[in-house]
This record gives structure tokens, C-alpha cells and sequence, in this order.
């Protein structure tokens, strides 16, 4: 039987996402002058108001050179609230730094005298996940809902289409799936978006709905392969601004507080998610850089023909290197004459799930982080950034570079 599921996606002006781009960028700025930095950043924000919190240890010069308040000024000013009307923007706002040491009962349980035995940072479980639907292998609700904010975002900057937009967004993808769980059609699509306040409201509400399926629509659709293409149809139900006017928006119209979209910042509610937020916290913490190793795992696992989907948990104790346990569920989608526990077995041998392995693996103690904090940290492509002059590999969790090893491995065509 035929079935919807749905997934959400919010902009980098929502108030959330606020909060977690300035704690990541907080992140790079002391992996900037200390690769070796523990960082522990959590960023509360609302009308005209900026506070943030968490533990560090750094260096004596990431100290003297990491200005906070300036870091999140400067993320604010790119995400564009820098007007006054907003009641939120990058000048004006009271920026309050409630930073300080981190607790040397936790470090204790991180450090060690060898670097391949560091503890993992915290216990739990972490999750990573992987389909067919998409190029990326990513789940086609998520991705295009993603697609859709970051094609709003790029027209808001643009400044040649739809003036009126702010930086406040959120969408919403339901596909229906046809019997063998494959995306047939997309069934509804949701956006509300911030706007300029106008005095005709429904004339406004009209234009936002008309320019949405009009513009941005056909700007997303132009940019996915053929397959993908065939179902966006005519018969799409369209919520556009659904509630009304959407003029006071960002931290004004709600607070914003780092981690509150783990869903948004993984695969939009397909596969598992083991709880912990991403944003604000350096590699030591497991509930990042292993939910990142998951997810490198089960995208390889997928690309190298072994099963169509999969999801992949590994969990750890406090302070304690060895992971205690790696499970693989590839939903009856398998390839290879093997069960989902011997699968697991075979990837524990093969992979390193140590935490020193992981942030070794993918370059974490590098400042790649600021990148990640909206718009998911997984399904996008790998990259290279210029911090001071040196050059850093981005996303490197989502390289396919384990594909012939499992391959191999796996006796897989």
C-alpha cells in the first residue's frame, strides 16, 4: 500500500539556526589558533539579545585572539538581519559571552597520554543513515526541502526577485511512496517565509504564493536529475504562508536556542537519531564526530551495492575508546548473502569507531564546523576551505572513498 511521509527543513535566519551558526562559528574561531581546543558552546538568542554559554580549554593565544562578540556579529550580518526593523540585527544587538573553563572531572575522561586512546566524550548512541532516493543519498523529503530554503535564500540575496523576503523560513516535502517504498509523487509542499510589511496584506499573501510556485519552484525543479523532476506534477497541493502576514520573524518573533533541529540537521525523520545535538560542540564530543562516522559508513555501505538502504548505530561508554557496540539494519534491502549482524561485524573490523580514529579520519579538529550548522550536516559535498591562508577539507564524511574496501570486502559487484 502506497503511503505519504513527510520531513522539514528550516532557513539559516530561523532563530534556531541562528544560535547554532554562531556556536560553530564560535567552534572554528578557537580551532582556528588551537586544533586541540575542547569546546562546549550552547547560544541563546531573542529580541535584541544575545547570550552565550559553555565550557572552553584553549591555548593562551586562542584566548587572547578569539573575540566573541564580533564572531557572532559577523554571523549575524551574513545571514542578514542588519536592519533595525528587524528588532534583531547585527549592530544593535546586547551580545552577552558566559563563557568559561571546561570542567576538569570531563577532560579526565577525554585525555589521554596515547591520542588513539582518547575516551569518547560522552555515552550514547549515535546514528547515521543512507538511501537510494537522491544523488546524495539522502532521503528526497529532506533534501528537497533543504533545496527549497537555500534557492529562497539565494533570491533574497540576489536582490532581482521577490524583494520583499527576510531571512526567517521554514519548508515542509510530503512524497507519497508507491508499494516497493519508492518516491512516486510529491504529494504537498509547504513554505512560509518572512517578508516586508505591506499595507495590503492579502494582495501580498497572493504575490509570496504566486512567486513561490512561480520562481522558486521551477528554480529548485531545474536543478534535480531527470527522475526527480518527473514528480513535481500539477497535481501538488501548495501551503504558502498558510497562517497569513509573516513579518515579525528571526529571534524577534521566537527565541532561538542551539540544537533544538537535530531532526532538520540529519535525514528529516527516516532511519533513527540517538538525541544529542551537533552544533556548538568540538570533535571530542561523540554525539558529532560519531553520528559523522555513522553516516560515512551507511552512505559507502549504499554506494558500493551492498544494500538500498541503511542505518548504522554505534554506541559508546564515557571515556572509553572501544565503541560498545556497532549494529547495521539494512531493512531487508541487503545485496549479499550475509545478515545485517554479520554486515555489522564485518564493518566493525574494517572501519575504526575509535573517537581519535574518527577526527583523525575527517580532519574534526580543523575549523570546518560553521559550514554545517544549517541547511544539514549531511547529503552535502565535500569541499575545501581557506582559514589564514591554510586549506581544509569540508565534509569529509560524505566522500565515498570506502566504497571499493567494502566492495572488496564484501564480494560485491
Amino acid at each position: 500500500m502506497s503511503y505519504l511521509f513527510t520531513s522539514e527543513s528550516v532557513s539559516e535566519g530561523h532563530p534556531d539556526k541562528v544560535a547554532d551558526q554562531i556556536s560553530d562559528a564560535v567552534i572554528d574561531a578557537f580551532l582556528t589558533y588551537d586544533p586541540n581546543a575542547k569546546v562546549a558552546c550552547e547560544t541563546f538568542v531573542t529580541t535584541g539579545l544575545v547570550v552565550i554559554g559553555g565550557e572552553i580549554k584553549c591555548n593562551a593565544e586562542a584566548k587572547s585572539k578569539v573575540d566573541v562578540q564580533e564572531i557572532a556579529r559577523e554571523v549575524i550580518r551574513k545571514i542578514g538581519y542588519t536592519k533595525s526593523e528587524y528588532q534583531f540585527d547585527s549592530i544593535s544587538c546586547g551580545i552577552l559571552n558566559a563563557l568559561h573553563e571546561q570542567s576538569s572531572d570531563i577532560r579526565q575522561g577525554v585525555e589521554r597520554k596515547k591520542e588513539a586512546e582518547q575516551g569518547a566524550g560522552d555515552q550514547g548512541m549515535m546514528f547515521g543513515f543512507a538511501c537510494r532516493e537522491t544523488d546524495n543519498y539522502m532521503p528526497l523529503p529532506l533534501e528537497l526541502s533543504h533545496m527549497l530554503l537555500r534557492e529562497l535564500a539565494a533570491i533574497r540575496r540576489e536582490g532581482k526577485q521577490m524583494k520583499y523576503l527576510r531571512p526567517d523560513a521554514k519548508s515542509q516535502v510530503t512524497i507519497e511512496y508507491n508499494d516497493n517504498g519508492s518516491p512516486s509523487r510529491i504529494d504537498t509542499i509547504v513554505v512560509s517565509t518572512q517578508h516586508d510589511d505591506f499595507a495590503a496584506d492579502k494582495k501580498m499573501l497572493d504575490q509570496i504564493r504566486k512567486d513561490v510556485i512561480n520562481i522558486l519552484v521551477p528554480r529548485v525543479k531545474k536543478k534535480l536529475p531527470a527522475r526527480i523532476q518527473k514528480l513535481f506534477g500539477t497535481d501538488i497541493k501548495y501551503h504558502i504562508n498558510p497562517t497569513g502576514k509573516f513579518v515579525i520573524g528571526g529571534p524577534h518573533g521566537d527565541t532561538g536556542l542551539t540544537g533544538r533541529k537535530i531532526i532538520v540537521d540529519t535525514y528529516g525523520g527516516r532511519g533513527a537519531h540517538g538525541g544529542g545535538a551537533f552544533s556548538g560542540k568540538d570533535s571530542s564530543k561523540v554525539d558529532r564526530s560519531a553520528a559523522y562516522a555513522t553516516r560515512h559508513i551507511a552512505k559507502n555501505l549504499v554506494a558500493a551495492g551492498i544494500a538500498d538502504e541503511c542505518l548504522v548505530q554505534v554506541a559508546y561508554a564515557i571515556g572509553v575508546a572501544q565503541p560498545v557496540g556497532l549494529y547495521i539494519n539494512t531493512y531487508g534491502s541487503s545485496k549479499i548473502k550475509m545478515s545485517d549482524g554479520e554486515i555489522a561485524a564485518k564493518v566493525a573490523k574494517l572501519v575504526d569507531m575509535r573517537p581519535a580514529a574518527i577526527v583523525s579520519r575527517f580532519g574534526l579538529k580543523h575549523p570546518i564546523y560553521a559550514e554545517t550548522a544549517a541547511y544539514g550536516h549531511m547529503g552535502r559535498t565535500p569541499g575545501v576551505k581557506t582559514v589564514n591562508g591554510k586549506k581544509y577539507d569540508t565534509f569529509g564524511w560524505e566522500k565515498l572513498d570506502l566504497v571499493d574496501t567494502f566492495k572488496k570486502a564484501f564480494k560485491a559487484n
